[in-house]
């Protein structure tokens, strides 16, 4: 075991947890509108705390379970039975290993909540978030990190370009499709800008345990990955707010702040393969598709995203693990993308991105069907709906 390394995991996995049940909290929490603040503030505090034992119990095994095949690994470590305190990874306990994947699990299922805010009923959530863990999240893990069949392709994806931010992207837009608009379907402001800003700096600052920690070690590609994480977010976050500074002729701050996390997302999967120039390059395409997610393409398709989880998560999330194929730097760890010599590598992003796409549309559809019959219904009524969500079914009230 090595002390340093083992140091470095745990605290960048106080730092990932930090993201969700604060960091997007309040990021989403100030997106929404007043009457269904403590309802969305409360979707990501719950599915931390759900997913997270989940995890413990059945989803760690499922990922990284001994023997188990491509697609599902084994029950044998159910329960975590049989990890004990000195069993390493590496050079790192196994306990730290879990924890910090169960984090990762955790921000995954909560990213999706954007989606349905404001019509999904909370119980309907939790079991769905409990399910989508176990049966989606899991097994696409093994798929790309437990040695399964995209691991094989050799697909690229440092800290979760496809496994997180793919997946729970197009999870979101497929449960805003079936659960239909918004009964007032309009966009308006924000709750509270600050809130949404303070929620952006804190997921920014928990990325460098979630980018940089994914190295499982302190060493070189940690720091790289630490560096390139801080470029492409600041690159993001000018991107959006140029794009919108010009066409509105006003800056945004909530543009400023969602830019960042474009920049943020777009990195993710190449963080530990690409260097400053790379990063440059992915967070001012990554702010400027952010922009056109969120303000057109949801307008031309008409669908009802609440928060765009699709269009910052699922559609930046498509392009940084693309990006990771053109421009991974053999410098940097070995890995060589399309503009350093490997075209085969944008072949196997993109097999990638299209597998995670439909493995999460399916599995997403199957578990959504599964909680509507257990739960008798997804949707809140059409009254609490239109009266807010925060007094008519949490009976607590919101803040500003």
């Amino acid at each position: 075991m090595n002390t340093g390394d083992t140091a470095w995991v745990l605290i960048a996995t106080a730092l990932v947890m930090l993201m969700t049940p604060a960091g997007l909290a309040l990021f989403y929490g100030g997106l929404s509108n007043k009457k269904n603040v403590i309802n969305t503030v409360g979707m990501s505090y719950v599915a931390f705390c759900v997913a997270t034992l989940v995890w413990i119990i059945g989803g760690y095994s499922i990922a990284f379970g001994p023997e188990g095949n491509v697609v599902f690994g084994s029950l044998k470590v159910f329960f975590l039975k049989g990890i004990a305190p000195d069993q390493l990874i590496g050079t790192i306990p196994e306990l730290a290993f879990v924890a910090f994947q169960g984090v990762f699990a955790a921000i995954a299922v909560a990213i999706i909540s954007g989606s349905v805010i404001g019509r999904l009923k909370f119980n309907s959530w939790v079991l769905f978030s409990a399910l989508w863990v176990l049966f989606v999240y899991a097994p696409l893990v093994r798929m790309i990190w437990g040695d399964g069949l995209l691991h094989f392709l050799g697909e690229l994806d440092f800290a979760g370009g496809t496994v997180i931010h793919v997946n729970a992207g197009v999870a979101g837009l497929v449960l805003a499709l079936i659960l239909g608009k918004r009964k007032e379907h309009v966009e308006i402001d924000p709750s509270s800008t600050k809130l949404t800003v303070l929620g952006s700096a804190l997921l920014w600052f928990g990325w460098f345990g979630f980018n940089s920690g994914s190295q499982l070690a302190a060493d070189g590609i940690a720091a790289n990955a630490f560096m390139v994480t801080n470029v492409a977010a600041c690159a993001g976050a000018l991107a959006w707010m140029s794009v919108e500074w010009y066409r509105k002729q006003k800056p945004s701050i909530l543009g400023l702040a969602s830019g960042a996390i474009s920049g943020l997302v777009g990195i993710t999967p190449a963080a530990g393969y690409v260097g400053i120039d790379g990063a440059l390059i992915i967070g001012v395409t990554s702010g400027l598709l952010g922009y056109y997610g969120v303000v057109h393409l949801k307008k031309a398709l008409n669908y009802d995203d609440t928060l765009d989880a699709f269009g910052i998560h699922g559609l930046v999330g498509i392009w940084g693990s693309l990006a990771t194929g053109l421009f991974a730097d053999p410098g940097i760890n070995g890995e060589a993308g399309l503009f350093y010599g490997n075209p085969n590598q944008v072949v196997a992003q993109l097999v990638a991105v299209l597998v995670t796409i439909l493995f999460s549309v399916v599995g997403t559809f199957a578990i959504y069907k599964v909680t509507k019959f257990i739960t008798k219904g997804t949707r809140v009524d059409a009254e609490m709906e239109i009266k807010g969500i925060d007094a008519a079914y949490h009976d607590e009230k919101s803040f500003s």
